[in-house]
């Protein structure tokens, strides 16, 4: 079992990466916590896509937000036109499928004793306090906008 340091550092990276996902308008994100099952990796993070054009856009926004955090990206597979692209982070894989990709390999079934976590949770989590502010006045109840 990793350190709690360590799994503390490996859930930031995994919530890193589910707001840039999310901001590039991923589609059916879920986050699987892996650590008990495998050795090689903590988290899995899986993504569907529209396209192949969306596919390349969120690798490249994924690429910027680990670079910004001084992240050392292991590797990246993509073979052209597969419809799928795996960026590895080491304690955090994430797969970015289209979406019949993503049923035809069904990693979800093949690590269904894997404990989900929350993605509407991971990224309400740590939300800048500003954003948090605008959310806030958007839902008071009888004022002018």
């Amino acid at each position: 079992m990793k350190s709690k340091s360590k799994k503390t550092a490996a859930l930031e990276l995994v919530k890193l990466c589910c707001r840039a996902l999310d901001d590039k308008k991923a589609e059916d994100l879920r986050v699987l916590d892996v650590s008990a099952q495998s050795s090689i990796t903590d988290y899995l993070v899986l993504a569907t896509v529209n396209s192949e054009p969306h596919l390349r856009a969120l690798r490249v926004e994924l690429e910027k937000a680990v670079d910004a955090a001084k992240t050392r990206i292991v590797g990246i597979e993509h073979a052209q036109q597969s419809g799928w692209t795996v960026v590895d982070l080491f304690d955090v894989m994430v797969h970015l499928f289209v979406a019949d990709r993503r049923s035809h390999y069904g990693l979800e079934n093949l690590w269904k004793d894997a404990v989900e976590v929350s993605v509407p949770k991971l990224l309400a989590v740590g939300k800048p306090k500003a954003e948090k502010k605008a959310v806030a006045r958007r839902k008071k109840p009888g004022k002018k906008q």
